[in-house]
């Protein structure tokens, strides 16, 4: 599979973009899902000038590795919250995010749910209610290679 490098220039860009798909739809809260969602989830939450941002933790790869089930751990508080957007970097299978989704929906029955990412792929048995860019090839995010020996 080719890997293409995705660097913090287009990056910014990228985020100016879903920043106004989310804006449209004013969010109380967002979530980033850590790791990938934390660098967006930031960029974000300082745009929208609101302290409102949380994680939540997912497993469901271990580097390329599909993993047979995806942990989700370190649920937020989201009792007082009504809107709620989800932000990752990549919505890859769109499995890791319906688990996501379903347990913070069990917490949260009140709360409406969405998602954003910076990349899709359109193959995902979910897609993001807020995006960018079709996958098409491996990304490899600054975050993840920058600082890599």
């Amino acid at each position: 599979m080719t890997k293409v490098y995705y660097g913090y220039d287009e990056f910014l860009k990228d985020s100016k973009t879903l920043l106004k798909q989310i804006l449209s739809y004013d969010p109380d809260a967002l979530v980033a899902v850590a790791r990938g969602g934390m660098a967006l989830g930031q960029l974000i939450g300082e745009a929208m000038n609101t302290r409102e941002v949380y994680t939540v933790n997912s497993i469901m790869y271990d580097g390329q590795k599909k993993l047979d089930h995806c942990k989700v751990f370190n649920i937020p508080n989201l009792e007082n919250r009504k809107k709620v957007v989800l932000i990752d970097d990549i919505v890859d299978s769109g499995e890791s995010m319906q688990y996501i989704i379903k347990k913070l929906q069990t917490n949260y029955p009140a709360c409406e749910f969405k998602v954003a990412t910076l990349f899709y792929k359109s193959t995902a048995m979910l897609q993001p209610d807020f995006s960018v860019k079709e996958a098409t090839n491996w990304i490899e995010f600054f975050w993840e290679v920058d600082l890599s020996d």
